[in-house]
């Protein structure tokens, strides 16, 4: 197994975490692969950064992607962002992701931290999710 399924996987998650109802009436299109360019609006979905093992074995290519989503936003307290966090969690339960390279066998939620950043006036949760896949 190559690195090659990376970008089928984050292209999937993004277009699943676009299609949740759930996520969206929290965020509306806010969903982007990186910080937005200039003022980013006040709260938003950013997909972060990912790790990769290599599981290949003598019967099958696979790999173990963890990767990060995350909550930032300005709201006073966590609520929001844990509201947020909560919703997208939830989508990845026994999601079935289609992917234009390799076979996702499994995902799974693995942890989240929740903290302040900047100035203490933002909330941010990186929630981390581990993804089984064949190639």
């Amino acid at each position: 197994m190559s690195y090659g399924a990376s970008a089928a996987l984050q292209s999937a998650v993004y277009l699943h975490l676009q299609a949740d109802p759930g996520v969206t009436a929290l965020v509306g299109g806010h969903i982007y692969d990186a910080a937005p360019p200039g003022t980013p609006p006040g709260t938003y979905v950013s997909l972060g950064p990912e790790e990769v093992v290599s599981r290949r074995d003598c019967s099958a290519e696979a790999a173990l992607f963890r990767f990060t989503v995350s909550v930032v936003t300005d709201a006073a307290g966590f609520g929001t962002a844990k509201q947020i966090a909560g919703a997208i969690s939830d989508a990845f339960i026994d999601a079935d992701l289609t992917l234009t390279r390799g076979t996702l066998v499994s995902l799974k939620f693995e942890r989240a931290r929740a903290r302040r950043v900047g100035e203490g006036d933002q909330r941010r949760i990186d929630l981390r999710f581990a993804a089984w896949i064949d190639d």
